[in-house]
This record gives structure tokens, sequence and C-alpha cells, in this order.
């Protein structure tokens, strides 16, 4: 996933390429040796690699704003309501994005409603 650090270099095609790479790994059991996370390995890629396209469309499009926004661990039936954030306050963060002025931030990531670091 190192690969996927690097903002400026960032393309399609490299994380593609991350992603065979795992689901090749997953298939041959190779999670644990090829030093992908041993705890919800799916999870967290899939987070990185949505973060890394986040940055790629931000700079494809430059006049949209793309951005990435983590509502909070959401009390939903998905969890069996075990989360620690109403849907209605998850959603702040979402909105604020989508009613952004033009020009504002892209190629961000925010934690429900505050810019954070990818």
């Amino acid at each position: 996933m190192e690969k996927l650090g690097d903002a400026d270099g960032l393309t399609e095609e490299k994380v593609d390429e991350v992603i065979k790479e795992f689901l090749a790994d997953v298939k041959h059991d190779q999670i644990k040796k090829k030093g992908w996370p041993k705890v919800s390995s799916a999870y967290i890629v899939s987070k990185v690699a949505i973060n890394a396209y986040t940055r790629i469309l931000a700079k494809k499009y430059p006049n949209i704003s793309v951005n990435a926004v983590n509502p909070g661990y959401l009390k939903t039936d998905l969890n069996l309501h075990t989360g620690t954030v109403t849907v209605e306050e998850g959603a702040k963060g979402p909105v604020m994005l989508a009613l952004m002025h033009d020009g504002g931030p892209t190629g961000l990531f925010f934690d429900q409603t505050e810019q954070s670091t990818f």
C-alpha cells in the first residue's frame, strides 16, 4: 500500500495494481506473509484505495470539489446499532461538503466535519 502514499505520483493504474495484488494475495492466503493488515484487511485496503482515488479525481477535475469524508461510526442496522454517532450527526460532514461554495477544498479527507489527514 506504500505505492499509494505518494500523493503526487498517484494514478488509477497504481490503485488498480495494489488492489489486484491484494486480491491475489487473499486468493493464495498470503495476507500475513505479504504484510497486509491482519485485521479488517479488506476494509482497510478499500479505504486506502478510495482515499487515493479521491486525490486522483481531484487532480483530474480541478473545477469540481472531490473530497472523502468519514461520517463516523454510525448507529445503523449494519452494526446492530453499536455505533457511537447517530445517522443525523453522521450526515453533517457529507452535507457540509456537498453544499460548499465553488472553489472550496478539493482532494482532502474530512473526519466528520473537520479536515483531517489521509
